[in-house]
């Protein structure tokens, strides 16, 4: 159960700070500005928006995570730009606990998106909630924890590649810079700055793919209750969208994977008009200050995420999990200190 020393270390002044909605306000406006050019992958815009996630990352004292890189770098194999260079952002926050601190939690984004129409008045989709507004959340993590020491340690990553297929994802999980067998769970984030859901407004809340394939989604709705930020099961898109983000790459592997999203679905997906001015930050800010608490919960605790065996939906998950591990999951055994 989370604590109220932990809710007030992330919500109250004397604690961590709360995360600041001028700050996703920054990290949204630059990485969606006409100068990245919607970050096509592969293009050099998107190399300047990772070294500029690496960049943030630096500032607020998260690690690079690729030896003294930042960068898990590799070549684009397919069609358009083949043989550029693409990347993979990657830091690392250490574990404060000897034994704990051998196990990973990512929290996670994709900095990609579309790149530019052939024609129109408007050729570039910035992507301002997908996934801009995940990158900020990251960050925005980053910042509210990075100096609260956590038991296990916290792997802050930025994918490439999310709109080509999932790319950037799969082949981290393939190339893993940390053990997936020590991968105790991954925390997406994808879209979470507009609340202009095409079924209404959404504000103040927060949705979970997948929410009952593993126990994630009941430790995360505890959490939210908590922090006064609900985390919800959509009734219809909840399990369809689980498959939709780079959550799904990790699942595949065994890892217990989700991701958090205030609209699913929004006028602007996909479309020229996903500007930096739509999205609304101080609920934003709300939305991260939870993830942050997430985080810190299943980096704290005794016990490690597992999936839900009544659940026929995640056999296959189930299966490659007890692949990666060897053993079948648990998730009350108790772990470290």
């Amino acid at each position: 159960m989370i604590t109220s020393l932990l809710v007030s270390a992330l919500f109250q002044p004397q604690g961590l700070p709360v995360v600041k909605a001028d700050e996703l306000k920054r990290y949204v406006s630059y990485l969606a500005s006409d100068e990245l050019k919607g970050r096509g992958t592969p293009s050099p815009e998107l190399i300047k928006a990772s070294e500029y996630i690496a960049a943030e990352l630096t500032k607020l004292g998260v690690q690079p995570g690729v030896g003294q890189s930042f960068f898990q770098s590799t070549k684009w194999e397919r069609g358009r730009g083949a043989g550029e260079e693409v990347r993979n952002v990657i830091g690392l926050l250490p574990g404060s606990d000897p034994v704990l601190s051998k196990e990973y939690v990512v929290v996670s984004a994709h900095y990609d998106h579309l790149g530019e129409a052939k024609e129109g008045e408007d050729k570039i989709f910035n992507g301002a909630n997908d996934d801009a507004s995940g990158v900020a959340g990251v960050l925005g993590v980053a910042a509210a924890i990075a100096k609260s020491k956590p038991k296990r340690s916290i792997i802050f990553m930025a994918f490439y590649g999310e709109e080509r297929g999932l790319v950037g994802s799969s082949f981290y999980a393939k190339n893993p810079v940390f053990p997936l067998k020590n991968t105790v769970a991954m925390l997406n984030i994808e879209q979470i700055g507009r609340t202009d859901d095409s079924e209404g407004p959404r504000v103040g809340q927060c949705n979970l793919t997948g929410f009952n394939f593993s126990t994630i989604g009941p430790t995360c709705a505890k959490v939210g209750k908590e922090v006064g930020v609900p985390v919800i099961e959509h009734p219809q898109f909840s399990a369809p969208y689980f498959m939709a983000s780079d959550n799904a790459a990790f699942a595949a592997a065994g890892v217990p994977a989700h991701t958090f999203s205030v609209a699913y679905e929004f006028s602007d997906y996909h479309r020229v008009g996903d500007h930096a001015d739509k999205l609304d930050y101080n609920n934003m800010a709300k939305i991260t200050g939870m993830i942050a608490a997430c985080t810190l919960q299943i980096a704290n605790s005794g016990s490690v995420p597992s999936w839900n065996k009544y659940q026929k939906r995640v056999a296959r998950y189930i299966e490659a999990y007890e692949k990666l591990q060897g053993k079948p999951p648990v998730s009350q055994t108790n772990r470290g200190s």
